[in-house]
């Protein structure tokens, strides 16, 4: 299926404000109703959309690879640090300890250590790195190489809207 560049443009608002509704979509594409919203995912991206348990928009992993954004990441200009972002409840844990961009940067293991002290998360070192690694793609986390990578805020952590998505 070819897609216009509207309807590229369109995918790609569904990808960035997943998971998101027929409300927030109708804002945004400038719509007279949350039926013309439906209609338009109907006939337009059936293809690389789907609604999840609680009737929620989501985009296809396709859908993600096709107008390459990162899902959940909303950002006012082009390559700044995204002023809201949707995360898991691991990476929101993450946001929460990870140092802000004034301080030294921590390893891994230590990300894992105050996620598991300051939350009630019990998460294993490979799936810390995983949610250091998307929020590092999504540019509010920045990478530093010392001995190992290590990791820090992008900007301060009032500057940018975390929601939590189920």
């Amino acid at each position: 299926m070819t897609l216009s560049e509207e309807a590229l443009d369109r995918l790609a608002d569904v990808v960035q404000l997943q998971p998101t509704k027929n409300s927030e979509l109708q804002d945004r594409w400038d719509l007279e109703s949350g039926s013309d919203v439906h209609q338009y995912l109907e006939s337009e991206l059936s293809e690389y959309y789907f609604r999840d348990d609680n009737s929620l928009i989501r985009a296809t992993p396709e859908a993600a690879d096709l107008v390459d954004v990162e899902p959940g990441v909303e950002s006012t200009e082009e390559g700044a640090v995204p002023s809201k972002i949707s995360v898991d409840g691991l990476q929101s844990a993450i946001l929460d300890v990870v140092p802000g961009p004034d301080e030294r940067s921590v390893s891994v293991v230590a990300v894992l250590e105050r996620v598991r002290a300051e939350t009630d998360l019990d998460p294993d070192v490979d799936d810390v790195r995983s949610g250091l690694k998307r929020l590092r793609r999504t540019g509010v986390v920045e990478v530093e190489y010392r001995t190992v990578p290590t990791f820090r805020l992008a900007t301060a952590r009032d500057e940018v809207e975390v929601r939590v998505a189920d």
